[in-house]
């Protein structure tokens, strides 16, 4: 019942040479089990998808698939550290051509889609546009309906926290140092009250942070 299995499926990008790949990880067995598998769209943009893994559950309780994967340039796929700031390249269609890729190479023919933040953002307009065969639903998970009040929300949020938080914020933003220790602990501390307030937080969402942390090609760009 914890069939686990992880591998790789190879994605050409337009743009670049260079030989990618998408990297996943199912829960369950796509051949052998009668339920309709989820597969799940992390968020970000920029992320990887340990945060979500707790929704493995879904197989060890009701034996439904789960898959999971890291979008090119995050996570465990292929990083591409050089196209750092090419709007050009880091477009949303680049996303939808590895979501049909992937689906293409694990041979799916009926499944469910789960778009968590940017992930439901991203495979909405993917699912609306391209209407793709085989899908049966998708689920937007967390996802704003509207950009702009997301911002100001956003904004709001910031006017309550203490000063010295938000001066280190500001600075960072200003500096466009996105890496830097003091704007990185201001943002975690953002984080602690106002995207998860467990404390201390989960492993899971540690580790997707840490890979953002490591390589932020996408996050910035995009």
């Amino acid at each position: 019942p914890h069939l686990i299995t992880e591998g790789t499926i190879p994605f050409s990008p337009p743009g670049t040479d260079k030989k990618c790949s998408t990297w996943y990880k199912i829960f369950g067995s796509l051949e052998k089990s009668s339920r309709i598998p989820l597969l799940v769209i992390h968020g970000g943009p920029g992320l990887s998808h340990d945060y979500l893994l707790p929704m493995q559950e879904l197989w060890s309780s009701h034996q439904i698939p789960i898959i999971f994967y890291d979008q090119i340039g995050n996570g465990k796929s292929t990083h591409l550290p050089e196209t750092k700031g090419d709007e050009t390249f880091w477009k949303e269609e680049l996303f939808w051509d590895e979501l049909d890729n992937l689906i293409q190479g694990l041979g799916l023919k009926e499944y469910d889609v789960l778009g968590q933040s940017w992930g439901g953002m991203m495979g909405s307009k993917w699912a609306g546009i391209r209407k793709p065969k085989g899908l049966r639903r998708f689920i937007i998970s967390n996802s704003p309906a509207d950009l702009n009040v997301w911002e100001r929300a956003y904004a709001r949020y910031r006017k309550s926290l203490p000063e010295d938080v938000e001066t280190k914020l500001r600075r960072g933003e200003e500096a466009e140092d996105w890496e830097g220790k003091e704007y990185e602990e201001a943002l975690m501390y953002f984080f602690s009250k106002h995207m998860i307030t467990v404390n201390p937080m989960p492993a899971e969402l540690l580790e997707s942070l840490a890979w953002a942390g490591r390589d932020g090609t996408v996050a910035m760009t995009m």
